[in-house]
């Protein structure tokens, strides 16, 4: 179901980023656990889309430091006009 994506996705987006501008590591468990006791299916989405975005961090931490080691440019964003 897409939109149950979509919706889960821009959820776990506002709530990691409110969990780190707050530095609450709580945040995420508690809406979890808030979505699950109406939706399991819901909190299932929403927690997978967390699992996805921290993991996608991590992947581009070590690439940045990687880069960073090796005196790379950042890859080109393409003509701009």
């Amino acid at each position: 179901m897409a939109i149950l994506d979509d919706l889960a996705d821009a959820l776990a987006r506002e709530a990691l980023d409110l969990a780190e501008q707050l530095d609450d590591d709580r945040l995420i468990d508690e809406m979890s656990k808030a979505i699950g006791e109406s939706s399991p299916t819901t909190q299932d989405a929403f927690m997978t889309a967390v699992r996805i975005r921290r993991a996608l961090g991590r992947g581009r931490a070590v690439m940045e430091r990687k880069r960073g080691t090796r005196a790379l440019p950042p890859p080109e964003q393409g003509d701009p006009a």
